[in-house]
């Protein structure tokens, strides 16, 4: 029941990316996400399908498609973020995957305190909102994208 580290942070990382590039209206293309977080476009669909169905993000099909907050970002907490892409492992999971040894000493002492650690950390995550990341993305002078000026002309 240890939450992935891996796939929790990187649907932060989608999350913040696109709170942080799309603004207001606007859409994040998966290419340019998966292109500034490392990772291959292939390899973050899922983690975004799974945003998208819990409705943490919209997207827009189309050569102006893109993905965009699917609700306020002062609304969103990160607790949500992780348990929408199954940062936890799934409950289904064999006994042995949570306890690697069958002693009494382990599941007394072991799994418990693992237990209580995720609990800690979901409880602390579920206190960060993406609003609160972006004003710390401000705070170490990044600068969000300017939109691009419309051009009526004609």
């Amino acid at each position: 029941m240890l939450l992935r580290r891996d796939r929790a942070m990187v649907a932060v990382s989608i999350v913040l990316d696109v709170a942080f590039h799309a603004g207001r209206g606007g859409t994040v293309p998966a290419g340019d996400i998966a292109e500034r977080l490392g990772e291959a476009r292939r390899g973050i669909e899922p983690v975004l399908q799974a945003l998208s169905r819990a409705g943490l993000l919209g997207s827009t099909r189309g050569p102006k498609g893109g993905y965009r907050l699917g609700r306020a970002a002062r609304d969103m907490r990160l607790s949500e973020v992780v348990a929408a892409v199954g940062g936890a492992n799934d409950e289904a999971e064999a006994p042995e995957a949570a306890a690697p040894s069958g002693s009494a000493l382990n599941a007394a002492v072991v799994v418990p305190l693992w237990e209580g650690l995720e609990a800690t950390l979901v409880a602390a995550l579920g206190e960060v909102t993406v609003a609160e990341l972006l004003r710390r993305a401000a705070a170490q002078g990044l600068r969000r994208p300017t939109p691009e000026a419309l051009n009526f002309a004609i």
